[in-house]
C-alpha cells in the first residue's frame, strides 16, 4: 500500500471554535474518487496523562464526573498542555493539581493519537516515580476524587471494564507490560 495521501481537498469552513477546540468541515474527494464532507476537530492542546507508581507499587487515579459521557469515570491524572510548551511540564502541573503529587523521576511510555478518525489530538503519557505527597490544587471547574490503590487492582478495573478513558488503558496497561519484564527506569 502506498502511503501517500489518497484525499483531495477541495474546500475547507470553520464551523466553531473556542479555547479548546476548533471544527473545521472539508468538501473531499476520498479515495475511491466519489466528492463528499470531512468534519476534523483540532485540539490546541496536548493531552497528558501521568501514572504515578509508588515503591510499593500503589498508583493514585482520579474520579470525576464527565459532562460529555454524562457519566463518572475513574483515571489516571490526566488534562490538556499547550501545544508550545513541553509535555513534561504540562505533566508535572498536571499530577500536581490533580493529586498534590510531586516526582523526582519521569518515564515517557506512550504517545497516541486518541481518536484519529476524527481528531488530530495527541496524547503523551508517563509513569511518575520517586513521589512526594503533598496538598493537590484542583481547577475551579474539577471536583476531583483522589484514590490511592494498588496498582494491580487499577489493572484489575481496567480488565473488568471499570475504566474506561483511554489514556487511562494505555498507561495502565503499558504499565502492566513494562512491570512483567522489569523495564521500568525508575522503580
Amino acid at each position: 500500500m502506498d502511503e501517500k495521501n489518497p484525499w483531495t481537498t477541495l474546500e475547507s469552513r470553520k464551523i466553531y471554535e473556542n479555547n479548546w477546540i476548533g471544527l473545521t468541515e472539508h468538501d473531499v474527494i476520498n479515495p475511491s474518487g466519489g466528492k463528499g464532507i470531512y468534519g476534523q476537530v483540532h485540539f490546541k492542546n496536548l493531552a497528558i496523562g501521568i501514572l504515578p507508581l509508588d515503591e510499593e507499587r500503589n498508583t493514585w487515579l482520579v474520579g470525576q464526573y464527565r459532562y460529555p459521557l454524562n457519566a463518572y469515570s475513574w483515571e489516571i491524572p490526566e488534562g490538556g498542555g499547550p501545544l508550545h510548551l513541553p509535555a513534561l511540564d504540562s505533566a508535572k502541573r498536571e499530577l500536581l493539581e490533580e493529586t498534590g503529587l510531586t516526582a523526582s523521576h519521569w518515564q515517557q511510555i506512550q504517545q497516541m493519537h486518541l481518536s484519529n478518525s476524527v481528531s488530530d489530538e495527541l496524547a503523551v503519557i508517563y509513569i511518575a516515580t520517586g513521589l512526594t505527597e503533598g496538598e493537590s490544587e484542583p481547577e475551579e471547574t474539577e471536583q476531583l476524587r483522589i484514590r490511592k490503590l494498588p496498582f494491580e487492582e487499577a489493572y484489575q478495573m481496567v480488565l473488568h471494564g471499570e475504566i474506561t478513558d483511554s489514556m487511562s488503558v494505555a498507561a495502565i496497561l503499558k504499565t502492566k507490560i513494562l512491570l512483567d519484564e522489569g523495564a521500568l527506569n525508575t522503580l
